[in-house]
């Protein structure tokens, strides 16, 4: 039987992710290992991940390694996997879903929102949601923030902000506890296949076969429907866009920049196909910040 190569990230997310796969793997007595693969993206903390080509700037490289055959597969926070793909890597397994949320991590008492003046976030689409949330105290900074999530706590730790913006379900995976709250999914809509970790591989049959018993049906089919709406809306890794799926149930949002204008959607959906026309129709509806905010981010390149 093949001994698996699985590809990773060095940070302890990821890690910790592929770590699972390979327990999940070693239960159906599956041989695995993991080889760490050091992406571009890593090296580069002191630039906003719009500067440096969105996050799939750390799907790239691992990408290459499973075609050069260095790898078999690797493990990826869902979110991170960029809408095209390349020609001979499927998604082969979807996990059961982690929690989606966005979570507030402050070391002073966070009751509301309101006790917070300096917030860290990486995301375009947290950035957007938090000026929104703020726009009524211009005092509020909302700064960039990089680094994996030792790093972005040790800075929150350090005092360089009153808080930051992490998902919860890399605090849930990494074990730790930490002082904050989780942020309402109707006012901050996560990032589509947020809390969502996938495996992808080198099409063959045999990889198929391996990592089927892992895929959870219901992940699935939510994350899919987030994925279709996000390839019809075609913003972008740039553009700040919430949308989430569960059991159907779909919430969708594109906002400006400064978060001071969005659009969004809120529908019940049933089938893929029913995703793509939903989405079809969303882009229409906000095809003007869309195009705004590719001017403007072009415009800063």
């Amino acid at each position: 039987m093949l001994n698996v190569k699985i590809g990773t990230r060095g940070s302890k997310l990821a890690l910790a992710q592929t770590s699972n796969v390979l327990e999940l793997l070693a239960e159906q007595d599956i041989p695995a290992e993991s080889k760490i693969i050091v992406t571009s993206g890593d090296a580069m903390h002191d630039r906003d991940l719009h500067q440096i080509g969105g996050q799939g700037v750390f799907v790239h490289e691992l990408d290459n390694a499973i075609l050069h055959g260095d790898i078999d597969a690797a493990v990826h926070s869902m979110k991170d996997i960029p809408v095209d793909r390349p020609d001979g890597i499927i998604t082969a397994a979807i996990l059961p879903r982690d929690p989606p949320y966005d979570f507030l991590v402050s070391n002073q008492p966070v009751k509301n929102l309101k006790n917070i003046y300096s917030i860290g976030t990486s995301s375009t689409r947290r950035r957007a949601q938090l000026l929104r949330y703020y726009q009524s105290m211009p005092l509020v900074l909302v700064e960039p923030l990089r680094g994996n999530v030792d790093t972005r706590l040790e800075k929150l730790n350090n005092g360089f902000y009153d808080a930051i913006v992490l998902a919860e379900a890399g605090l849930v995976r990494l074990g730790y506890h930490v002082n904050g709250m989780r942020l309402p999914v109707d006012q901050f809509v996560p990032s589509p296949n947020q809390g969502t970790v996938a495996v992808v591989c080198r099409d063959t049959s045999e990889l198929r076969e391996i990592f089927a018993p892992l895929n959870d049906f219901q992940t699935t089919f939510d994350t899919g429907v987030e994925r279709l709406i996000m390839e019809q809306v075609g913003g972008g890794c740039f553009t700040p866009q919430g949308i989430f799926c569960r059991d159907g149930h779909l919430i969708a949002e594109v906002l400006s920049l400064a978060g001071d204008r969005s659009n969004r959607i809120v529908e019940n959906v049933q089938s893929f196909e029913e995703a793509i026309e939903i989405g079809m129709q969303f882009r229409d509806i906000a095809s003007d910040l869309i195009e705004e905010v590719k001017i403007t981010i072009g415009s800063k390149s």
